[in-house]
Parts: C-alpha cells; structure tokens; sequence
C-alpha cells in the first residue's frame, strides 16, 4: 500500500481506507477462486493496483464521465479506477461468471457505489460510454473492433472519447494500424519499479 500513497500523496482518507482493503479481499477471494496469480498476491499493489492507475497518466477522468473495463478479469483496472475517480462511473464486464463474482463483491466490501460488474462478451454489451479501458484482453485491431459501437460521440474531457489499454512488450504490430489516431506513453516514465519496463498505456481515437 506504501507505493500507492507514495505516488499518489493527495489520496483522501476514504481512498487509502479502500485501498488499503484490497490485499486482503483479493488474498481471501484468490484462496477460493484463483483470479490474480499466486505469485502476484504479494506484488498485488504493484503489479495490479499501480499498474491499473497507470491509465490516470494519460487521462484524469472529469466528473460523470462513464467508463467500460472489458475484459476485467478480478477487476482490473476497472476496481483501482473507481476508487482514484469517485465521481466517474464504471460498468466492468468479464465473459467469465466467478471472475465477476469476485469482482462485485470486491466492490461491495469497499463501498464502491460508482461501479458496478456483470458477466457479459462485449459482444452482447449494447450501452455506450465516453471510454473503453483493459488490460491486455486482447489484441488491440480486435478489440478496437469490438469497442467502436460502444463509445459515445459527446464529448466532455481533455481528449475525444475512445479507448485506454495498458500493454507490454514489443507493440508493433499490434499498433501499425492505428498510428496516426493514437498516444502511448511509458509508464517507466512515471513509475519507477523494475516491472513498468516496457509497459506502456495506448490511447486509441475510433
């Protein structure tokens, strides 16, 4: 929890408290059911929590802002976002019915009421918001082809809606068709442990 109040010093009260909850909800759901690593548990803020605020280095979301995680797995990013933006909502979906079990009880154990999780493809997801974020669910030409019915055209923050990955490893390929339409920053830029090598946040304008 130390490395979250370092890189993130004006957290409210309220904020730590929810984080601070998380190492031992996750500990206690993953010895259940199995939706972060083993290995990871004891690296959960960084390798998750940290890594899911990352998305934060490329947009602060404004107030109402509506933001879809696909693909959340155990409820990353989605879960870490809502607490960093309590005035932005989050509808997180995952294909998989026990990952989203964890997930919502996660949110229910730490007094989240601007998220909530359902077992859903993002085929069959028909609502529309200003952002799409997730966390390496899939390649990005499919995704963004799966997402593009889902983002609003209104737009209210400091860049037009679209879609927010966090990626890692050699990229090419993945973005040589969204070059001209898209930022990427590193994250070892703003965070310094040795696991942020080579992950970086995308941002994709569809």
């Amino acid at each position: 929890m130390e490395v979250i109040r370092h890189y993130y010093p004006t957290l409210s009260e309220k904020q730590i408290r929810q984080f601070t909850l998380l190492k031992e909800l996750y500990a206690d759901w993953n010895a259940k059911i199995n939706v972060v690593s083993r290995k990871d548990i004891e690296n959960l803020y960084v390798h998750h929590v940290l890594h899911s605020l990352g998305i934060e280095k490329m947009l602060r979301f404004k107030a109402n802002t509506s933001v879809m995680d696909v693909g959340t797995g155990g409820g990353f990013p989605g879960i870490p976002l809502a607490i960093l933006f309590p005035e932005a909502s989050f509808h997180l979906i995952d294909g998989i019915g026990k990952k989203i079990k964890v997930t919502q009880a996660i949110i229910d154990a730490v007094g989240l009421t601007n998220v909530d999780a359902c077992q859903r493809r993002i085929e069959d997801e028909k609502e529309k918001f200003d952002f799409i974020v997730s966390r390496a669910v899939m390649p990005l030409p499919q995704l963004a082809a799966k997402v593009k019915k889902n983002i609003r055209r209104e737009q209210s923050n400091a860049l037009p809606n679209g879609l927010i990955c966090l990626k890692g490893g050699d990229m090419q390929s993945e973005v040589a068709p969204f070059r001209k339409q898209m930022i990427d920053i590193d994250l070892s830029d703003y965070f310094k442990e040795p696991f942020f090598d080579k992950k970086k946040v995308i941002y994709i304008y569809l």
